[in-house]
């Protein structure tokens, strides 16, 4: 860990990520719940999370295959460039009069979703790229702290400025923040590895190259589609709760931004506990453990009319989800190859997109036929079906192998 703390590259890299996630969290906050408080927002907001999902679908083979063959400090440092213009753009359109619509707040949206389908795998093959392999765990842990106390930040100022700011002072902060993250990516010394490809490779065969990869591998596919189940559904909830919010326990948007405040806060205690618990039971004992607090804390939560005891199932629900990814990012960091892992990882966010395309149609119809709750039950349902499976298919402990092996060599003896 201290050989972590000891790296100037890691320094730039928190300090890019804690720019970029207060300013596109505090939008991203922002965006949905003016959506959502308008007449037909719940639906408008669905449809639209609809759309970026096939969108985020269409494109994310294609982003695995362009995290692999440029630069990965270039490819965040485009991301941060064409969002800053992006979000510059609307803040001068505000400032010139111009009253923002529900096509704004759309594109606006449908901006930040696309950004984070670009930032998070490149940030990921760029971090296990530079790094060497026994800080994994703790660098998986920083991150989660930094981004999650970034979302504390986040929801904490979302919770004062919304209904008391206008838009386009919180789009304008958002700007600056982009920009000032483009330039400590900028400051990061880093030589690009050299590519691992064959010339004669064919487009379709480098892109398929992580299907290909894990179908080889079908238990350990299994498992890791599973344990992607609770950041499906943090996503899916992104749009259930703002709806449940209005809808249900009728609060106010002070609620909405203390929620994302306690959701970092459950997160951070994650992201300072999963590297020590890994290091003891091995990262897919820890997956297994935090994917069942996140199941039992969706599963219960929608009973619940209570504020408070809301908001500690939702510290709950963050301990699970960020805990799972801790050890799922350092899982896939000790086992896929880093030349290919843009695309192992683009595979498994193009079927969790397609799940959340799925589950966000579905939902969307349920909320405008239905109440709200039965998305929840359905979603409850299905984590429980991915925890079974992380169960059936993790492997097993050392201890457990080498019991395994005593015996055999004992029953070998004996023969």
């Amino acid at each position: 860990m201290s050989e972590l703390y000891k790296d100037r590259r890691f320094y730039l890299i928190i300090a890019a990520n804690i720019l970029s996630s207060i300013g596109s969290g505090i939008t991203m906050i922002a965006i949905p719940w003016l959506l959502v408080s308008k007449g037909d927002g719940a639906t408008l907001y669905g449809y639209a999370t609809i759309v970026m999902t096939i969108i985020n679908f269409l494109s994310a083979p294609f982003i695995g295959q362009l995290v692999d063959r440029v630069s990965r400090k270039k490819l965040l440092m485009l991301g941060e460039t064409v969002g800053f213009f992006m979000v510059l753009l609307f803040a001068i359109s505000g400032f010139l009069g111009i009253e923002y619509s529900t096509w704004h707040y759309m594109l606006l949206y449908g901006t930040g979703s696309f950004y984070y389908n670009l930032f998070y795998p490149g940030m990921f093959a760029l971090t296990q790229e530079i790094f060497p392999k026994s800080v994994y765990k703790a660098l998986n842990g920083a991150m989660e702290i930094q981004g999650q106390l970034s979302s504390v930040i986040a929801g904490a100022v979302a919770a004062l400025l919304l209904g008391k700011i206008n838009l386009e002072w919180i789009l304008l902060f958002d700007a600056v923040t982009y920009i000032s993250a483009c330039i400590f990516f900028w400051l990061i010394p880093y030589a690009q590895r050299k590519l691992d490809m064959k010339k004669g490779d064919s487009f379709w065969m480098k892109l398929t190259e992580g299907f290909r990869y894990m179908r080889l591998r079908p238990k350990l596919f299994f498992f890791l589609i599973a344990s992607f189940m609770p950041f499906i559904g943090v996503m899916v909830t992104n749009y259930l709760f703002p709806v449940y919010l209005v809808n249900v326990l009728k609060v106010e948007g002070s609620i909405y931004g203390a929620q994302s405040m306690v959701y970092g806060i459950g997160a951070v205690l994650a992201g300072i506990m999963i590297p020590f618990l890994a290091a003891k039971l091995g990262n897919e004992n820890s997956i297994m453990l935090t994917t069942f607090v996140y199941t039992i804390a969706i599963s219960i939560i929608i009973f619940t009319k209570a504020v408070p005891i809301y908001l500690v199932l939702i510290a709950l629900l963050a301990f699970g989800n960020a805990g799972t990814r801790v050890a799922r990012n350092s899982f896939l960091m000790d086992h896929i190859p880093n030349q290919i892992v843009g695309r192992v990882d683009s595979l498994f966010r193009t079927i969790g997109l397609a799940i959340r395309i799925l589950l966000l149609s579905l939902f969307t119809y349920i909320n405008s036929q239905f109440q709200t709750q039965y998305s929840f039950y359905l979603l409850a349902v299905l984590l429980l079906i991915a925890l079974t499976v992380v169960i059936l298919t993790k492997k097993p402990s050392n201890k457990k192998i080498k019991e395994r092996k005593w015996k055999e060599i004992g029953q070998s003896e004996k023969a």
